[in-house]
């Protein structure tokens, strides 16, 4: 992102080139919340500060007001949050006309950061990584499948029936990709249009499936990045006639969408902090410590993987999901793949995570983990070869958002390193979610149990 400085903002309004600024938070999925301002008075006035309801941050997926969270709640009467614009995050939005972006700190009417804010949990594990002299290098490749139907379509539908963008599986596929060009050239161009630099596309494992690569940055640069990302995707997709979804797990009889997240530190002077040609693999002491925590953590991580009940469905043997923790080189059986063995490029890749999890929460717990394995100074066990889908003596990932969220709630670890309040929220809207589900009745229960029940 960035790209437009706030005085190239000030003369392109000037000039009638952008008339409307969109200010945006995170909220707790990773969606982008906020108003669309008229840029003249964004400029004038709203560029210092502006307000959102505090019930952004105690909502769930279907924006319903959440009860029991110790922060937001009908008898504190929904309260306003102060929204900070953050004017280095400042970018055009080449798929709408005139429009212009902002992502926003939450910060409380004491000006203070809101603790439970996406962006707030993630700033504070940099700044603890900072404390080390070190920084993450991070990247999302962010899957999503395509459908000729647009989301009114698909909506109407009931969201069956629908017809994929493509009829076979086009992993790497260049002719298969080719008839979905018309989208995937307007996301490339868009994306970088807003100053995300994009890598590649590609089509996936399934029907209808494709991968948007962003090149690394840094890690809070590149939440901001797929979060804005993702929200492209899906603006863009319907400028065009389109419905995508993010969904870990759309349909049962295809592959789930990950979000695989490759991480890597530096030292403040840019160096490779995860590099030593004389260590294992060319990993340094160090890497081999924030894996090795990393690893510890992955039970009580997984719930920032894999956030809702659906997530847990994409866990499934032979689909490329992971199914077990463990790390191995280059094998993509494994939950965590060494990636550029020997080079200065060496990094793991986490594939855990959907492509629904909320990416600052994500990177916080990886940061977090691998700074205790680091502080810690934690082994790490060796190397996985093999398929890790068959052999059963390896640790599992938790089964359910119930497991994980056990897990999560229980870390002494990640209490220590986002506060108790952090993660009671967090596990708070991870047992409504659960609930929800449970008080639903499926196409799955009626098919299955009406005449034989």
């Amino acid at each position: 992102m960035a790209g437009l400085s706030f005085e190239d903002l000030a003369a392109d309004v000037a000039a009638g080139r952008i008339d409307t600024v969109v200010a945006a938070q995170v909220d707790m999925q990773g969606r982008l919340m906020g108003k669309r301002f008229h840029a003249p008075f964004f400029v004038e006035t709203a560029w210092e500060e502006t307000h959102g309801c505090n019930y952004l941050l105690a909502i769930d997926l279907e924006m319903e007001p959440v009860p029991g969270y110790a922060t937001a709640s009908w008898d504190r009467g929904f309260g306003d949050y102060v929204l900070k614009p953050d004017l280095s995050t400042l970018c055009r939005l080449p798929w709408l006309p005139g429009t212009a972006f902002v992502l926003c700190d939450t910060l409380g009417p004491d000006h203070a950061p809101v603790a439970v804010a996406p962006r707030t949990i993630l700033r504070g594990q940099v700044a603890r990584l900072g404390s080390h002299g070190l920084s993450a290098m991070t990247a999302s490749e962010l899957e999503f499948f395509a459908f000729r139907d647009s989301f009114e379509g698909a909506q109407r539908a009931g969201y069956r029936g629908l017809s994929p963008l493509s009829v076979y599986n086009e992993d790497y596929h260049i002719f298969q990709t080719t008839k979905e060009e018309g989208l995937m050239r307007a996301i490339r161009t868009g994306l970088a249009g807003a100053g995300i630099p994009v890598e590649s596309t590609k089509g996936e494992a399934s029907a209808g499936q494709a991968e948007v690569n962003m090149r690394y940055a840094d890690a809070l640069t590149m939440a901001d990045r797929h979060v804005l990302a993702k929200n492209a995707v899906k603006e863009i997709a319907f400028g065009t006639g389109h419905a995508v979804t993010f969904l870990a797990k759309w349909d049962m009889k295809s592959a789930g969408s990950s979000c695989h997240i490759h991480q890597s530190l530096a030292r403040m002077d840019g160096s490779a902090a995860f590099h030593d040609p004389a260590g294992p693999l060319g990993m340094s002491e160090l890497m081999q410590a924030y894996l090795a925590g990393v690893l510890h953590h992955a039970p009580a991580l997984t719930l920032l993987f894999a956030p809702y009940v659906n997530s847990y469905k994409r866990f499934v043997a032979g689909t490329f999901a992971p199914t077990r923790i463990v790390w191995s080189e280059d094998n993509r059986t494994a939950g965590f793949r060494l990636v550029g063995a020997g080079t200065r490029g060496v990094r793991f890749e986490c594939r855990i995570g959907g492509a629904d999890l909320n990416p600052y929460l994500a990177y916080a717990g990886l940061i977090a983990a691998g700074l205790d394995g680091i502080d810690r100074g934690l082994p790490l066990p060796p190397a996985f070869s093999g398929d890790a889908y068959a052999t059963a003596s390896l640790p599992e990932i938790p089964k359910t958002i119930r497991a994980a969220t056990d897990a999560f709630a229980a870390s002494a670890m990640l209490r220590a390193a986002f506060g108790d309040a952090v993660v009671d929220h967090y596990a708070h809207g991870a047992r409504w979610e659960q609930a929800e589900y449970d008080r639903v009745v499926t196409d799955w229960d009626i098919a299955r149990g009406f005449e034989r029940a």
